[in-house]
């Protein structure tokens, strides 16, 4: 696991949660004690719920026949021209 003080997360914290991904877990140091770990997620245990939903036969068969609906700034157009 390799070691990181807490300045050098600040310094470049973008770089260091993406490199967990690829050397494995981070260890954080504040003035050599550890005060946290970084470690990369896998997608699919990462509990996202949409990664398994499945689409219902009723929304598939809707799916095809929904227009685009009407443009909400036309409506808003429209009423500002009434009053």
């Amino acid at each position: 696991m390799k070691t990181i003080s807490l300045r050098e997360l600040h310094a470049n914290t973008g770089a260091w949660v993406r490199s967990a991904s690829r050397v494995g877990a981070l260890l954080v140091t504040d003035r050599g004690r550890a005060i946290a770990r970084i470690e990369a997620v896998a997608e699919d245990s990462a509990g996202n719920p949409f990664l398994k939903r499945r689409v219902l036969a009723e929304f598939a068969a809707l799916k095809g026949k929904l227009g685009g609906g009407t443009d909400s700034t036309a409506l808003v157009r429209t009423d500002r021209e009434r009053g």
